[in-house]
């Protein structure tokens, strides 16, 4: 089965592409240089060439501060794009894969969220993936909505990475411990979806299994990395961001997933393995 994949050179996308070529599919990796999702007519020359079987679209807009600067820039990565390629599925009779996010709800939930539970993005980057959302779903019916959360992977900046560069530079590190989530490795992330493809259309939430906080996230890290560098727990409030966090945005799985500790510790393990 021929795969497309969007935003290939992003930090999913590096991970998802090998799992699934592990698995038998052949993969068509495509970065920005090769296919523009905000150019409808330039995109669907590309993909009506190649004529996937599946679309898995990743090209996203990420940064969730500066999209409040430059929302513009935001929506039309994020909602135009996924309209863009949710018509070209539904034209070539393509699966889409979606990739969407915690943050499409406000965090004033006080268990975990299912994938009916009310939307309400509380930040410009939540709210222009909720907008792709509805692009996927009114235009295309051939579709699976994935929600994730918190994701780090082997390639490009992520948490876990900047946790530990940090403990290099300073004595002591402020790390808020009032947001709550599912962290999760881009690498399980990818076999989730992988997994999920044949099942009944629709959305589906796939994070690794279990809560916890950043500042506990970071406790672990350093626990794992033998890291002495002291940790000091802190509010929201005194780690002001330009976009506001949901407080409480654990994902309750569609799927069964592992532990959000195990998949830690097998990151962990293989760069060091890598030397990294």
């Amino acid at each position: 089965m021929k795969v497309l994949v969007t935003g290939a050179n992003g930090m999913l996308g590096q991970d998802l592409c090998p799992v699934f070529e592990d698995n038998g599919l052949y993969v068509i990796p495509m970065g920005r240089e090769d296919l523009d999702v905000t150019d409808y007519k330039g995109a669907k020359a590309v993909i009506e060439r190649i004529k996937p079987q599946i679309i898995v679209h990743l090209a996203a807009y990420t940064n969730v501060d500066k999209a409040e600067d430059e929302p513009e820039k935001a929506f039309k990565i994020n909602e135009t794009g996924a309209l863009n390629i949710a018509k070209i599925s539904k034209e070539l009779g393509a699966i889409m894969v979606y990739v969407s996010t915690d943050y499409v709800f406000d965090g004033t939930k006080n268990s975990s969220y299912t994938p009916d539970d009310t939307l309400n993005p509380i930040n410009k980057y939540g709210l222009s993936k909720l907008r792709g959302e509805e692009a996927v779903k009114n235009n295309t019916d051939k579709y699976y909505i994935v929600r994730t959360s918190w994701l780090y992977g082997l390639s490009g900046k992520n948490f876990v990475e900047t946790m530990i560069n940090l403990s290099t530079k300073q004595n002591e590190i402020k790390v808020v411990d009032d947001q709550a989530g599912c962290p999760t490795y881009t690498v399980d992330l990818s076999m989730g979806i992988l997994r999920t493809i044949g099942k009944p259309f629709g959305i589906y939430h796939i994070a690794n299994e279990g809560e916890t906080t950043w500042y506990d996230f970071a406790k672990e890290i350093f626990r794992l990395k033998n890291i002495q560098t002291e940790l000091i727990p802190c509010t929201t409030e005194e780690f002001p961001r330009k976009a506001k966090r949901p407080k409480y945005s654990v994902l309750q799985n569609s799927i069964e997933m592992r532990p959000w500790r195990e998949a830690l510790f097998d990151y962990i393990k293989y760069k060091e393995s890598l030397g990294l």
